[in-house]
């Protein structure tokens, strides 16, 4: 697609997303973004931090702090990630984007963990808290600091106050909040939203205190969480 027609169809997406009246919801389904996402040239040089290929990865450790964790097996099709740099290149907010990808083909074990963990730790926080949940998890995993999957970052012993032996507590399926935090799993994985940088591996809530958090170098404080380097 020449130039003219690119600045055609963001210009679209832009003038959706200006209007008071559109919903996340019409700007999915007014327009065709696959054909467009296809028409188009994509960035194609961002990693995911889960996977980003059509079938599952299983590899070491990566030692780079800016490589994408790649420690657990989990799967995201290709063109979740080429549609969602997309959209985002093309000015859509990041609730537009966790509303597209709230629904889809069931989230993997390992993808459901981090989500549990986004709705039992964030959902009352604003999206930007939720994504940074779910970095952290994934960043531990990454780090060799602690174990190299998700699920097992999450039940790690003393670290999530929600888990109870290792057990997730129940979650109600046909929520607003599981189904953001899905959407915001989605992303996460995709690596398509800027959040928090892959050494970001402690937060805490701000109406508490613990004493490793003195220890530690603040990064950033969003809605009622701390997060730390």
């Amino acid at each position: 697609m020449g130039g003219r027609a690119a600045s055609a169809v963001i210009g679209l997406f832009m003038l959706a997303i200006g209007s008071s009246e559109a919903s996340a919801q019409n700007l999915a389904s007014n327009l065709n973004v696959p054909a467009a996402v296809r028409s188009l040239d994509v960035d194609k040089s961002a990693k995911a931090l889960g996977v980003a290929t059509q079938a599952s990865l299983t590899s070491a450790v990566v030692s780079t702090a800016q490589q994408p964790a790649q420690t657990v097996s989990a799967s995201l099709p290709a063109s979740i990630n080429a549609e969602a740099a997309w959209l985002y290149k093309a000015g859509w907010p990041l609730y537009a984007l966790v509303d597209r990808y709230s629904t889809g083909a069931p989230l993997s074990e390992e993808a459901n963990c981090i989500a549990t963990a986004v709705y039992f730790e964030a959902r009352g926080e604003a999206l930007e808290g939720q994504l940074a949940v779910a970095r952290v998890v994934m960043n531990r995993a990454l780090s060799g600091q602690y174990p190299a999957s998700w699920c097992s970052v999450v039940k790690q012993p003393a670290q999530f106050s929600f888990v109870r032996h290792g057990q997730f507590p129940a979650i109600d399926t046909a929520s607003a909040a599981w189904a953001k935090a899905q959407g915001v799993t989605r992303l996460a994985m995709s690596n398509v939203i800027p959040s928090l940088s892959n050494d970001v591996l402690w937060y805490h809530a701000d109406y508490v205190d613990p004493s490793w958090g003195h220890r530690l170098s603040m990064v950033q404080k969003i809605g009622q969480h701390i997060f730390y380097r």
